[in-house]
């Protein structure tokens, strides 16, 4: 069986804000922006290309009667195929976005962080292979290699 991962719930304090923070300074699409009732209102939004989309909302139910704290989210991470593009492209929507850095040599060792008006923190990983090569079908040719008695890591 297989498990995708879709949704990330994301903590926010101001759904509106939050809501055109992501839509246009991060430049994700607003799938849907939905009130259930006067207590429980859910806005989805999506990076280009990507297949997992991040829920902001206020009232949304957790098991237990927990909540999620606004801004204690760090390490969210969005992969390009050009960080040099991506970084200039979020400068120009007037993201507030690190210069990328090369932490580790090789591609995907380069990364910029940002963070959304609660503190909730992303990373931007270059990952030039991306360009070419989407993750579902780097995923299956992986797979390929690993059935062939590769490890398929690189």
């Amino acid at each position: 069986m297989e498990f995708t991962l879709e949704v990330v719930l994301v903590p926010v304090t101001d759904v509106d804000r939050a809501k055109e923070f992501y839509r246009d300074k991060v430049g994700f699409r607003v799938d849907h922006d939905t009130r259930i009732d006067e207590r429980f209102r859910i806005v989805q939004l999506t990076p280009p290309g990507s297949g997992c989309s991040v829920v902001i909302g206020e009232g949304i139910p957790l098991p237990g009667g927990r909540t999620l704290e606004p801004g204690s989210y760090q390490g969210l991470q969005l992969v390009v195929g050009d960080i040099e593009a991506a970084h200039a492209e979020l400068v120009a929507r007037g993201l507030d976005v690190t210069e990328p850095e090369q932490v580790a040599p090789g591609d995907g060792g380069t990364f910029m962080y940002f963070s959304d008006p609660d503190g909730n923190g992303w990373a931007v990983q270059e990952w030039t292979r991306r360009a070419s090569q989407p993750l579902h079908a780097l995923l299956a040719e992986q797979a390929r290699e690993r059935a062939e008695g590769g490890d398929g890591a690189e």
